[in-house]
């Protein structure tokens, strides 16, 4: 591990440029002013909430220098001065963000979906086809949960050593030079205590990846200093087990001084070397950082740091360190460097204002409008004194935004409710149109919007040959997995146990003997780092398959999956998508830890990804091939118990497409209606046997994927010709059963064609017990399938089904 701090002040041998170094110091200067500006913009109410990068300008400055065309960032949101520099972002676009800006043109990185400094470069043109990444300086879209960048830092880096060794990628130039790119992280000293830094420097060292992690250390966390957070009170102190050595492979560790110029300067220099020629990960441990205004708006740092700290604060500001290096170096004078301040003072503020007019100036345009069509309704309205006084209230609110405008409307609607329609015409015609764009500035690019989107995917029926032979369920999965490694170089397969034995359940089995370990690999026991390494491949080109072993081990990895991948497309409004397979099994098995059926709680936290729940693997094939075409990102849950069942081998297995957000009628019957899903519809079947021997003959719809859920409302067709519903799961109660039911009673208005109440019937509350006398006292079995239906039809007609 090298000092490198103590390093330059014994070696100075570099010779800058004096208009680089006055142009690094202008630049700064700028930075600075937005931090300071930002924060007075947000006590005077022109924003929500301010969080800055004051006091680690110089080292972003220093890291911008090295970083090239094809790189990628990602970091958090003290970023700014790096943005900056690397041309990627402008003062105006900084305000833009500050104020949430709904205009794609004015916030590139997020349409005013994000509080400030969270970062992001548009990865995509408007009709979704990628940008030719090798040539752009990227960053990934940044989240605000700390340490939450860490993951998909890790497969940023994997996908240049995938570009470098695997053959099959040479030809892609779009996104990779031959691996050539680095991944640079961000994190501040107190977020390196979460579990997701230390995974994912774990999983970098291991896997030798093209990496270098930035630690901005101010020596706090917050009001909490360093000592709480970190053993010995320093990171690099605690990694330094991870330092390579002649004989170990690992990190390079460098230690510098945040305000330390020529020393800063060295150490990115050396670090892009090591990182970007021998594919070694790097950790730059910054020290001696200062945070002038404390954390954010949100409260003083005075409150918690002793005068004698702020005192040091002020005199180690790296901004002024480096205004003494420049006079004590004779590379300008005092006279010099105060203009070159003040004119990044008003530039600073040029661009703020600029941006707070552009941001302000649309909405005046639409309260101008809406005062207008309420003062001409008021003279005709019964409400004419009411409507004059919130048309008075509107045009006197200071720094109006967007929602005082429509609230104001909506209430001026309200009140004419009892005029004539020609009286409230123009204001709720006005009022509709800005629905439909407050709707595409708020709520739009959950999904794919491209031609690439999974609804445009054409499905392909199975087809079977006369004498189609029956094999294990795994088999039908190989097959689909040896045929996406041979025709698409892009696709790769990760996870535990995936790569030499080809997983714990066979699909894989023989696939990595055959298309090589970059192809189809193990990884450690890590699923965070998985779904992360999964996420930075997706954006950079590739197409990558993240295996976590077993469904009731997704808790590991749902922030990544919630806060990052789900909501990417959302957050940059299409401007970045990774589209991530993530494969895993679940369902009906035996046991707390080995049945997960957790479906509910996906629902809730994964909305911008796609979930499928194939019954059996003939259709999770197809949805795999399906997703293959697509460019969203996708949970596909196969069904545990299901590997060893026999299925016919389709003849087309290669074309085989399954529509997604389409139910299938697996059982066509005229008394009731089950709705269901995975290893739930063997179940039914099994009970629908029982059920006929009364003389009930129940319709069975496997819906196939819970996202999209009905897209063509097919359930509800069912439910007009048998007019009674049940939703089976084996979700807790109110899990996915309550999920289907909102979607099928009240979104598909099916309320209207019931004769009967509708049911569900789900798991117990509590996790399955163990062995099969558990599974049956644990979740619906075939007989408590068979007493729900025969129940429900027995309400209906007790004189054909009485009471068991």
């Amino acid at each position: 591990m090298t000092n490198v701090a103590t390093l330059s002040k014994n070696k100075r041998s570099k010779i800058f440029e004096k208009e680089q170094l006055l142009s690094d110091y202008k630049l700064a200067w700028e930075s600075r002013h937005a931090s300071l500006m930002g924060r007075k913009e947000v006590f005077m109410g022109k924003a929500k909430f301010g969080i800055f990068g004051d006091g680690k300008e110089l080292a972003q400055l220093a890291m911008a220098k090295y970083f090239q065309n094809g790189d990628f960032r990602s970091g958090y949101y003290r970023d700014q001065t790096f943005m900056f520099a690397i041309g990627q972002l402008t003062i105006k676009e900084y305000f833009a963000q500050l104020y949430a800006h709904t205009s794609v043109e004015a916030d590139p990185a997020s349409a005013g979906r994000l509080m400030n400094g969270h970062f992001a470069t548009r990865a995509l043109n408007e009709d979704g086809t990628w940008k030719d990444l090798a040539g752009l300086k990227n960053s990934s879209a940044d989240i605000s949960p700390t340490a939450g960048q860490m993951p998909k830092l890790l497969g940023l880096a994997y996908a240049s050593k995938l570009y470098r060794e695997s053959p099959g990628l040479k030809e892609i130039h779009q996104f990779s030079k031959n691996g050539n790119e680095v991944a640079w992280g961000t994190i501040g000293n107190a977020s390196t205590s979460e579990g997701m830094f230390f995974e994912t420097v774990n999983a970098a060292g291991v896997l030798q990846v093209p990496m270098v992690i930035s630690i901005w250390d101010d020596a706090y966390g917050i009001s909490v200093p360093n000592e709480y957070h970190t053993t010995k009170g320093s990171i690099s102190e605690i990694l330094k087990g991870l330092q390579r050595n002649d004989d170990q492979k690992g990190y390079e560790i460098f230690i510098v001084k945040g305000w330390d110029y020529e020393a800063l300067d060295r150490t990115y220099e050396n670090a892009s070397r090591i990182a970007r020629e021998e594919h070694v990960p790097v950790m730059i441990h910054v020290v001696e950082m200062t945070q002038p205004q404390g954390h954010s708006t949100s409260g003083s740092h005075e409150r918690y740091k002793s005068k004698e700290r702020l005192d040091w604060e002020k005199e180690h500001d790296c901004l002024v360190q480096f205004r003494k290096f420049l006079i004590e170096s004779n590379y300008a004078n005092a006279q010099e460097l105060d203009l070159i301040e003040q004119e990044a003072k008003v530039f600073a503020k040029k661009e703020k204002d600029a941006a707070w007019s552009a941001f302000s100036g649309e909405i005046k345009v639409e309260l101008k409008e809406a005062l207008q069509l309420i003062r001409n309704a008021a003279p005709q309205s019964t409400q004419s004194q009411a409507l004059s006084a919130l048309a008075e209230d509107l045009s006197k609110a200071i720094n109006p935004i967007r929602k005082d405008v429509i609230s104001t409307v909506r209430k001026a609607i309200w009140l004419m409710r009892h005029d004539a329609d020609q009286v409230k015409a123009d204001l709720k015609g006005w009022y509709a149109v800005q629905q439909e764009l407050n709707e595409e500035r708020y709520s739009s690019h959950l999904y794919s919007q491209s031609d690439f989107s999974s609804n445009k995917v054409v499905p392909v029926p199975a087809k079977y040959d006369e004498n189609a032979a029956l094999v294990d369920g795994r088999e039908i999965l190989q097959a689909c997995f040896d045929n996406l490694l041979e025709s698409d170089p892009r696709f790769l397969a990760f996870g535990e146990d995936v790569g030499r034995i080809g997983d714990v359940n066979q699909a894989f089995a023989g696939l990595q003997a055959k298309h090589g370990e970059l192809r189809v690999t193990d990884t450690g026991i890590r699923e965070v780092t998985i779904i992360g390494q999964g996420i930075g491949a997706a954006l950079r080109g590739l197409r990558p398959m993240a295996e976590i072993q077993y469904l009731d081990y997704i808790h590991y990895a749902l922030m990544t999956l919630s806060d990052d991948l789900a909501c990417l497309h959302y957050r940059t409004k299409g401007g970045q998508k990774a589209p991530l397979i993530v494969r895993t099994r679940g369902h009906r098995l035996e046991g707390v830890w080995h049945s997960g059926s957790p479906i509910g709680m996906l629902l809730n936290s994964l909305r911008g990804m796609l979930i499928c729940v194939p019954r059996n693997m003939t259709q999770a094939a197809g949805m795999y091939n399906t997703l293959m075409h697509a460019d969203e990102p996708a949970l596909v849950i196969e069904c545990l118990n299901g590997y060893r069942l026999k299925e016919k081998m389709p003849s087309n297995l290669a074309d085989f497409k399954v529509k997604l957000g389409e139910p299938e009628v697996i059982r066509e019957g005229q008394h009731l209606t089950v709705v269901t899903y995975g290893s739930m519809c063997r179940i039914i079947e099994e009970a629908a046997d029982e059920l006929k021997e009364m003389g009930i003959a129940i319709e069975i719809i496997d819906v196939q994927t819970l996202l999209p859920f009905d897209v063509n409302h097919k359930i509800v067709e069912s439910i007009k010709k048998t007019n009674r519903v049940l939703f089976a799961d084996e979700d807790v109660p109110g899990g996915a059963s309550a999920y289907m039911m909102q979607k099928v009673v009240e979104e598909q208005g099916a309320y209207y064609h019931l004769d009967s109440e509708p049911a569900t019937l789900a798991a117990k509350a509590h996790r399955p017990a163990y062995s099969s006398d558990g599974d049956y006292f644990s979740k619906p079995s075939v007989d408590d399938v068979v007493e729900k239906v025969y129940a429900m039809m027995h309400e209906a007609d007790p004189g054909n089904f009485p009471e068991l």
